[in-house]
């Protein structure tokens, strides 16, 4: 049921924001590198989701390529803090309503603000659809646009 919910959420979202996306169901994947084989692209052409804490009750998107790590440096400095650590899997799913492996912005629980690696832009990526086994593949800077995103360098 969750599953579906959390399907059925990015689904809504994107349709409310304008922001065409293309619903793809595919057999589970048990890390990124083989959910892009099943999808026949590249691990680089896989949006990450990341959920981070920067403080009691701040959280944020990070959402990096596939083949990338996310720069816990270059992350504080964008927001001016000094610690910032990836929430536990229940605190992620508490937040967003995603679980691991289905994260991505679009359908969150609570709105929360999106920043964009800038290689990502002026791509078609597929990222996280809000349930397991299904992948979004959206346009980069149409999902910067919906979700007022901030396009900086992320990736470390």
């Amino acid at each position: 049921m969750e599953e579906q919910d959390g399907l059925s959420r990015v689904r809504a979202d994107a349709e409310a924001r304008g922001i065409p996306i293309e619903i793809r169901e595919r057999p589970a994947a048990r890390s990124l590198e083989e959910a892009a084989e099943i999808l026949g692209i590249s691990p680089r052409d896989i949006a990450k989701s990341i959920v981070m804490r920067a403080g009691a009750d701040t959280y944020l998107f990070a959402v990096v390529p596939g083949d990338a790590s996310v720069s816990f440096a270059k992350v504080r400095a964008l927001l001016g803090v000094n610690k910032l650590k990836f929430p536990s899997a229940e605190e992620a799913f508490e937040v967003t309503g995603h679980e691991r492996g289905t994260i991505t912005p679009l359908g969150s629980r609570r709105p929360l603000p999106v920043y964009v690696d800038a290689s990502l832009t002026g791509r078609r990526v597929s990222m996280g659809a809000g349930a397991h086994g299904y992948s979004a593949f959206v346009d980069v800077d149409d999902l910067v646009r919906g979700l007022d995103a901030t396009v900086t360098d992320l990736v470390g």
